[in-house]
């Protein structure tokens, strides 16, 4: 009882704090239009009939010079994806203080290069202080994200798939992930709201746990469009291209378009000779091609364009050279790889039929898809 009542109060703040923060204005989406650059990973996505190939960028590395010319260079990236500065530890380190200087410095450069933002995550166990207010920050970015990632890594793979342990899970059950996407509905009605999260790709059994979140919220009439599937990967070890479009399309029959949102393939052994270099860039070409075969698949993003700022060789010390640059910024083959699958794409000139849907796709309760329920009401059912 003391857990439920807890649970309520959070969840009447959460709803609360939406509620006060909706205005009648109409947010416009910030989807620059013009991709008539030399051909890059970007513009030869857009005419392969796509929407974007994007990099995760952040400010610890806008002073540097070759990375800055590299990522502002919107023929090869039309998305942009903080890495931690929109994550609420960057947000709100402190309860009721919020600081938006690394956010909105991330916001400007995308937006002063004409690219589009991704942004990410709002409900996330490694970067979340109990006090997460989610209508303050995505009110603060009303009508600047094409998408937000509303919850990220929920489920927990080193068991059998089911919630994890995070602070919103032991507070409120697993109501928090429909709070969570109504709040987010509730702060910016046309952004697009994500869940997003990694090893789907590899794991069956992850990728359903997903599929239960997602029918979940669907059922209670809550707005959630789509799903991004991270796309970590390792050398050699990627699925193949056709295993990677089901997987999409897994998520694509309930109604909701998909991305590849953190990808990188990094080698085991290092140096990686000409051999695994081949392999590696086989990789990418699968995991760009699977989203070409798919046509609600919006976009790709890679985790880093350069090993300089990429993740892998702090988590995994004798592995890395994951990304699309080396930390020198010389481009690897895999670049050349993704540029010649484009390419030919265009050439042949196809594209996907509609993935047929799996059910029917319960419609949202209001044109934003709020609740309409009231928060004790939506704990109490979905911890029946």
């Amino acid at each position: 009882m003391a857990r439920l009542n807890r649970a309520l109060r959070i969840a009447s703040g959460l709803l609360a704090g939406a509620a006060a923060v909706v205005t009648a204005q109409n947010a416009t989406q910030a989807v620059p239009q013009n991709a008539t650059q030399a051909d890059g990973l970007h513009s030869l996505m857009v005419k392969a009939g796509k929407l974007y190939f994007g990099t995760a960028a952040d400010v610890n590395s806008f002073n540097d010079t070759q990375y800055m010319a590299i990522m502002s260079n919107k023929s090869d990236f039309g998305m942009i994806t903080a890495d931690n500065s929109f994550t609420w530890v960057g947000i709100e380190p402190t309860q009721g203080q919020f600081s938006y200087t690394n956010a909105d410095q991330v916001a400007e450069t995308a937006t002063s290069n004409g690219q589009m933002m991704r942004c990410h995550a709002l409900a996330w166990h490694k970067a979340l202080p109990s006090w997460a207010h989610i209508s303050n920050v995505v009110t603060h970015f009303k009508g600047l994200c094409y998408a937000w990632d509303v919850v990220n890594e929920a489920v927990d793979d080193y068991h059998a798939p089911g919630y994890r342990e995070s602070v919103f899970y032991k507070t409120i059950g697993r109501a928090y992930i429909a709070l969570a996407f109504s709040a987010a509905a509730a702060a910016d009605e046309n952004a697009k709201l994500y869940y997003n999260d990694y090893n789907l790709e590899n794991s069956p059994e992850k990728a359903d746990a997903v599929v239960k979140i997602v029918t979940d919220v669907q059922a209670l009439g809550i707005k959630i469009d789509g799903v991004g599937l991270e796309g970590h990967q390792v050398v050699g070890a990627t699925p193949n291209r056709t295993s990677l479009a089901d997987t999409l399309r897994k998520f694509a029959a309930l109604g909701l378009e998909v991305a590849w949102t953190e990808i990188e393939i990094r080698h085991t052994q290092l140096p990686a000779n000409e051999s695994a270099l081949a392999q590696q860039a086989r990789d990418y070409a699968a995991m760009v091609g699977a989203c070409l075969d798919v046509r609600e698949c919006v976009g790709v993003t890679v985790w880093q364009f350069t090993d300089r700022y990429n993740w892998v060789p702090q988590s995994f010390q004798t592995e890395g050279d994951a990304c699309l640059w080396s930390k020198d910024y010389q481009r690897r083959p895999a670049y050349d790889a993704i540029v010649e699958l484009l390419r030919a794409t265009i050439r042949n000139g196809t594209s996907p039929a509609k993935t047929p849907p799996a059910r029917p796709t319960p419609a949202a309760k209001s044109a934003a898809g709020r609740l309409s329920n009231t928060s004790e009401e939506l704990v109490r059912l979905m911890a029946e």
